[in-house]
């Protein structure tokens, strides 16, 4: 993943939240039901929308997969990322999942782990997403 560590690089972290502020894609809060998030574009401007409702691990997930929306997919405007879609067939859902395990597992050694679920519980990384690792 070329582009996950040229962002960070340039941002000099793997924290999504970090990466977002410095590319200045807005970052905003709403309650959003069942909805996780989702990222669009307005004109030139990018923006994330995260549920307010959702626990920090959570959203920090929800940051990093609509940050690989902002970088991966920039002129598209994600459906809603519902609780139950994160095994979506969409070629763009699934970049941005492996985009968004490997920005928070970036700077994790997996050798310190016994198995995958300990990885992700430990990370706050959905179950959904093992198989990325």
């Amino acid at each position: 993943m070329e582009r996950l560590e040229r962002e960070i690089k340039k941002a000099k972290t793997n924290n999504p939240f970090e990466i977002a502020k410095h590319k200045n894609i807005i970052i905003r809060y709403f309650p959003l039901g069942n909805t996780l998030g989702f990222y669009m574009k307005n004109v030139r401007q990018q923006v994330i929308t995260i549920n307010c409702d959702i626990d920090e691990y959570l959203m920090m997930f929800v940051c990093a997969h609509e940050l690989g929306h902002a970088i991966l997919h920039p002129n598209e405007n994600t459906p809603f990322l519902h609780k139950n879609t994160f095994f979506s067939k969409d070629k763009i859902e699934r970049e941005a999942n492996e985009f968004a395990v490997n920005l928070l597992l970036y700077d994790k050694s997996l050798e310190d782990y016994d198995t995958k679920f300990d990885v992700l519980r430990e990370t706050g990384i959905p179950y959904e997403m093992e198989r990325f690792i």
